[in-house]
C-alpha cells in the first residue's frame, strides 16, 4: 500500500515544489489541502493546479467563519499586537490551517503531514508545534530540508515542467482576513520607504478632505455593530477595512523579532484590525479598574507572544483566555474614532458599565474632598521618602 502525505497548499511556488518533491523524494501520495481565510485567491484555480500536479485528493475547506469567531474574537479581547505593532494575522490563521490539515490527515488515514515553509520564518513553528500537538505523524517539510531557496526551487520548477509562474514578483503577499502581510524586494531595505505600488487596502494618495468618525459597538469584548449597523464579525471587519483604509490608516512597517532568532523588516496593512483594538483598549480603560487594566496588560503580552510563537495549544493559552474572558464581562459599550489624513484617534466612549464618574472628576462645583488627598499622599510617599532619608544620612 502506497503512503500518503497530506500538504498545506496555496498554490504558490514554494507548495507546488512541495508537491513534486514529496512524490519524487520522499515516494508519498499526496493530497492537497487550501485552507479559505480570506485571502481572496482563485480557490478553483488552486485547486486545478493540485489536480494537474496528480494529486490523489484535493480538499477546499471555507474555514472564514471559523477564523473569525475562534481566532480573530479571541485576538481582539486580547489587544493582540505583537511588540506593540502586528495585530497576528498570518500568525492566528497558521494553527487553524494546520488543524484543517490534521482533520483531513484522521480522515484519509494518512502516513504524514507536510507544509512548505522554509527554515528561516515563522510559520514553520506554527505549523510543526500545532500538527505535533494534534497527532503523531511525521511532519515532512521540502523547502526546509532540501535547504533550497527561490533560484533553487525555479531551477526544480522548469526541470520537472511544473506549471507556475516563475517571474520574479515585485511583491510576495500574504493576506487574510485580518491583515495584508507584505514582502520583499525593497521592503528587505530596512532604511528604504515602502513604495505606494506596495498597498492595496490602504489610501496612499488623494485622501478625503474632510474627516470620517466611525462607531464601534462592542459587547463582551467583542464588536457587535459599526455605524450603528448590527452585523457578523466577518462584515465589521470588512466594513472597517474599507473605511479605515480609505483614510490613510492601516500601515505598519517595523522591525520584528522572529520567533527563529532574526530581526526582519516587516510591512503589513491592517485597518479594521488596528481601530478595532485601538477602540476596545480605549474602552476597557473606561470599564476596567486600573489594578485590572495593569495585570490585563501582563496577560495580553504573553497571550499574543504565544500566539506569535506557534503555542495556540498551549496549557497557558487556555489559562490566559479564560482570564481575559472575565475580564470582558464588561468590556461593551460604543467607541467613536475620527479618521482624517492618515491618522486615527478615539474621540468618544461611552458605557453602561463606566467607572468615569463626571461629578467626581469635574474641576468645576464636586463633591470630592480635598481635604482627604493630604493624608493618602504621606502614606502613598511613606516608603519612598523614608528610602532617601536612610540614603542622604
Amino acid at each position: 500500500m502506497s503512503k500518503k502525505v497530506v500538504l498545506a497548499y496555496s498554490g504558490g511556488l514554494d507548495t507546488s515544489v512541495a508537491i513534486k518533491m514529496l512524490q519524487l523524494n520522499y515516494g508519498y501520495d499526496v493530497i492537497t489541502v487550501t485552507v479559505d481565510v480570506g485571502q481572496n485567491d482563485d480557490l478553483k484555480s488552486i485547486e486545478e493546479k493540485a489536480k494537474e500536479m496528480n494529486v490523489i485528493k484535493h480538499y477546499t475547506i471555507d474555514a472564514k467563519r471559523e477564523f473569525a469567531e475562534h481566532y480573530i474574537k479571541p485576538s481582539i479581547k486580547a489587544n493582540a499586537l505583537y511588540e506593540g505593532k502586528y495585530p497576528l494575522a498570518t500568525a492566528l490563521a497558521r494553527p487553524l490551517i494546520a488543524s484543517k490539515v490534521v482533520e483531513i490527515a484522521k480522515r484519509e488515514n494518512a502516513n504524514g503531514l507536510a507544509h512548505g515553509c522554509t527554515g528561516k520564518g515563522n510559520d514553520q513553528i506554527r505549523f510543526d508545534i500545532t500538527m505535533r500537538a494534534l497527532i503523531n505523524l511525521p511532519i515532512i517539510a521540502p523547502i526546509r530540508d532540501y535547504n533550497l531557496n527561490r533560484e533553487k526551487e525555479i531551477e526544480f520548477v522548469k526541470e520537472h515542467n511544473i506549471k507556475i509562474n516563475t517571474e520574479s514578483k515585485r511583491y510576495s503577499i500574504d493576506q487574510n482576513l485580518w491583515g495584508r502581510a507584505i514582502e520583499g524586494g525593497v521592503i528587505e531595505e530596512e532604511y528604504k520607504e515602502v513604495p505606494d505600488d506596495a498597498f492595496n487596502w490602504v489610501k496612499v494618495k488623494d485622501l478625503p478632505d474632510q474627516p470620517s468618525y466611525i462607531k464601534i459597538e462592542f459587547e463582551n469584548g467583542v464588536p457587535i455593530a459599526i455605524d450603528d449597523v448590527k452585523d457578523d464579525i466577518i462584515s465589521i471587519i470588512e466594513y472597517a477595512n474599507n473605511e479605515v483604509g480609505r483614510h490613510g490608516v492601516g500601515i505598519i512597517d517595523h522591525i520584528e523579532d522572529r520567533a527563529i532568532g532574526l530581526k526582519s523588516r516587516e510591512v503589513y496593512e491592517a485597518p479594521a484590525a488596528l481601530a478595532i483594538i485601538e477602540a476596545h483598549k480605549d474602552l476597557e480603560k473606561l470599564v476596567l479598574t486600573n489594578h485590572e487594566i495593569r495585570f490585563k496588560e501582563l496577560v495580553d503580552r504573553e497571550w499574543t507572544w504565544l500566539a506569535y510563537s506557534g503555542l495556540w495549544l498551549d496549557p497557558l493559552m487556555r489559562a490566559l483566555n479564560n482570564f481575559i474572558d472575565t475580564t470582558q464581562e464588561r468590556v461593551s459599550g460604543n467607541v467613536r474614532l475620527k479618521l482624517y489624513k492618515g491618522s486615527m484617534r478615539v474621540v468618544g466612549r461611552e458605557s453602561r458599565y463606566s467607572l468615569y464618574n463626571k461629578r467626581l472628576a469635574t474641576y468645576s462645583k464636586d463633591e470630592f474632598d480635598q481635604s482627604l488627598a493630604k493624608g493618602f499622599i504621606q502614606l502613598w510617599g511613606l516608603q519612598s521618602i523614608l528610602a532617601n532619608e536612610v540614603q542622604n544620612g
